[in-house]
């Protein structure tokens, strides 16, 4: 007999619940590390202050996890002129070993002892006010989650994080086009526990409109923003939360969260990692009797993941589309990409040759000036 999902869950929390050790590491590490940076940028003769936020903040990380975001907060005085002179306070705190990534603008990556720190700048706003940077919303976030977000729900926000890693759909860059942690931390906040959560995702329909402050009309939501899932940002209601997420992944977790409530399984947490075999993926591919089309694409000149990702699925739909007015039926179509220095395009065709005679319908008889040519 299998455990129940009591015994189940507390099996699951006691692998991604964080140790009253790791806890004291992670807490220790942040006040150093954003001490001593705030420190360096008043010795610049910068109004800022460098705080921890994200996951670490709220409480919600998982065992294990060692990423850290570090925001620069920048008094609103200052225009986005400064944001490269603050990250070079930065570069000079870190030394070496860091790496200037994009987003918005510009941010530092680096790996610090065992933790990976980004380094974002941000402007200090209060809510309501008009953003300089897209980041300015995350120190409002953090806020938001803290009051009201209950102590006892961040193990109910580690479930959902786990169970969204598990079935592939956590993640709001586009390579995974799935929901984010800020994302999580709402539906739980919003529906109580991830129990609940997910018997109310099992009858989620698309266009579904999640409003925790009094908002809108949801039939307004639906036609200003069009995705699958609306989640309207408490502190933004002007911007929609759920939006990177996906058709497939917005129906991968309400198939899984059904086929979840029939029959917990610790496989939609740990899902394993069975590797197949050339040959089997070969059999299988003949089995189907479809063929399919690889586009490689070689570069080496990546920078910003998400913008890769982005130009691939735009490649993807464009000879998606070409291929279908040339009459190829498309099955199926994907990107891949090790983000370094091969991307492929794939696709699956019912076949790859087209018949050799057609049927194209001329002009009606009727329209005397096209039927005579």
């Amino acid at each position: 007999m299998g455990m129940s999902w009591g015994e189940l869950r507390e099996r699951i929390l006691s692998r991604i619940r964080p140790t009253g050790e790791e806890e004291r590491l992670v807490e220790e590490f942040c006040r150093r590390v954003s001490g001593e940076l705030s420190e360096r940028l008043r010795e610049a003769g910068f109004k800022a202050v460098a705080e921890v936020h994200g996951s670490v903040a709220k409480g919600t990380w998982l065992s294990g996890e060692r990423d850290v975001d570090i925001f620069i907060l920048l008094d609103p005085g200052y225009d986005r002129g400064v944001i490269p002179q603050v990250l070079e306070v930065v570069k000079g705190y870190l030394g070496s070993g860091w790496v200037e990534a994009y987003a918005e603008h510009p941010y530092l990556q680096a790996r610090i002892d065992e933790f990976q720190v980004d380094f974002v700048p941000c402007f200090r706003i209060k809510p309501g006010e008009p953003l300089k940077s897209a980041t300015d919303r995350t120190p409002l976030h953090t806020a938001y989650v803290r009051e009201h977000l209950k102590p006892e729900q961040r193990d109910e926000v580690r479930l959902l994080k786990r169970f969204m890693k598990g079935i592939g759909v956590y993640g709001a860059e586009l390579k995974v086009g799935g929901f984010s942690g800020y994302l999580c931390e709402l539906l739980i906040i919003h529906y109580g526990s991830f129990e609940e959560l997910l018997e109310a995702a099992a009858k989620w329909r698309r266009g579904t409109v999640i409003q925790l402050e009094v908002g809108p009309d949801p039939r307004e939501l639906r036609r200003r923003f069009g995705t699958p899932l609306i989640v309207v940002d408490p502190i933004d209601p002007n911007r929609n939360v759920a939006a990177p997420v996906s058709e497939d992944s917005f129906w991968s977790f309400v198939a899984a969260s059904r086929s979840f409530l029939k029959e917990p399984r610790e496989t939609y947490f740990y899902p394993g990692e069975e590797r197949p075999t050339a040959e089997g993926v070969l059999e299988a591919l003949r089995l189907r009797g479809s063929d399919l089309l690889f586009v490689v694409i070689p570069d080496s000149d990546v920078d910003v993941p998400d913008i890769l990702w982005g130009q691939l699925y735009k490649a993807e739909r464009a000879l998606r589309g070409l291929l279908e007015r040339w009459g190829f039926k498309v099955l199926r179509s994907a990107a891949w990409s090790d983000e370094a220095s091969r991307h492929i395009l794939i696709y699956e065709l019912e076949s790859a040759e087209l018949p050799s005679i057609e049927k194209h319908m001329g002009p009606p008889v009727e329209v005397v000036e096209h039927s005579d040519r």
